[in-house]
């Protein structure tokens, strides 16, 4: 199967429809990263999203609509705080997390009795999402526990010959998942960080709660359970009051000519005295975006990347610090 990498327009978007209608699967953007996407109605097509990219059949999905869509007719039991929260953020990065009415293929939520809806604010997923008229699952578009994609080049490489169609949107300017926020009890609980963050959430909901994963336990949410966002070389994680010990490990590996680079946040980068340096910038919003495209360009490069966390903690570095903490995990 050719690959092919298309700008958004009538003739991509006629594919693109026809592909979903025949069970296929289709590389979208979104603003946080590229999602593969399938037909949530149909079951055959879903369990194909599983087998490309390797995913694990008890890790679920998330339903993407486009803004007009009438989520009422997939879910039920919905909050007033959770209207109050899409009134505020959506079209947009934030995940919600309902009551399911059982209408779509119970692949998508791994049998769980809840599905999550998203309503993406890229305008190219938009245009994709309004085309076909579908609630489109959508995991990220990569193979399981690769760095997610943010980039159409991204899902190329990681997806090439087994999809049809990457629809090209551009670089996501998120650049993390969207944040996961389960609305089926009395207050909003985050189930995965992201760029809508905790105080967010509760300023707008009144209260917000973040549920604790343990090992063991069923996953409620994507990105909960397994080990993700890894480049395919080595990876070492340091905090930031490991500067310095980061340091001598680059040092002590470029000695041993393995090709180290140290990923840091652009304070970090002013600090350290290393030649190979992955800046993800200094803002918060530029790190969250960087994140992925730089754990991808030192996967390239290195065969060791010393990641040193950022001094921040909160907020969006919540999410970032997360993706982060997995990408170097072992295992």
């Amino acid at each position: 199967m050719d690959t092919q990498i298309l700008q958004i327009d009538e003739n991509s978007l006629r594919l693109a429809k026809e592909i979903i209608l025949n069970g296929g699967v289709v590389g979208m953007p979104t603003e946080t990263v590229y999602g593969l996407g399938a037909n949530a109605f149909d079951t055959a097509a879903v369990e194909s999203i599983f087998k490309i990219k390797g995913r694990p059949n008890d890790n679920p999905l998330i339903v993407h609509v486009h803004k007009d869509y009438d989520i009422n007719t997939l879910v039920k039991d919905i909050p007033e705080y959770a209207k109050l929260l899409a009134k505020a953020f959506l079209p947009g990065p934030l995940t919600m997390v309902y009551k399911s009415r059982g209408k779509v293929s119970k692949t998508v939520s791994c049998g769980l009795d809840t599905l999550a809806i998203r309503i993406p604010s890229h305008e190219g997923a938009q245009k994709f999402l309004k085309y076909v008229n579908l609630p489109i699952a959508a995991p990220s578009a990569n193979v399981s526990k690769h760095v997610s994609p943010t980039s159409a080049e991204h899902v190329l490489k990681d997806l090439n010959g087994r999809i049809q169609l990457i629809l090209n949107g551009g670089n996501s300017i998120g650049g993390i998942e969207s944040t996961v926020l389960d609305c089926t009890g009395d207050v909003p609980v985050i189930l995965r960080n992201g760029l809508i963050t905790r105080d967010m959430i509760a300023q707008v909901a009144g209260d917000c709660q973040e549920y604790v994963y343990k090992d063991g336990m069923r996953a409620l949410s994507p990105g909960m359970k397994y080990k993700h966002y890894s480049p395919v070389c080595r990876t070492v994680l340091f905090s930031y009051n490991e500067i310095s010990r980061a340091e001598e490990e680059y040092k002590t590996e470029i000695n041993k000519g393995v090709k180290a680079f140290i990923l840091c946040d652009g304070v970090t980068a002013e600090k350290i005295n290393a030649e190979n340096v992955l800046n993800l910038g200094k803002t918060e919003s530029e790190i969250a975006a960087n994140l992925y495209s730089k754990l991808r360009e030192g996967e390239e490069k290195a065969e060791l990347i010393i990641a040193v966390a950022p001094e921040k903690q909160d907020g969006i570095m919540v999410g970032v610090m997360n993706r982060l903490s997995k990408a170097c995990a072992k295992g």
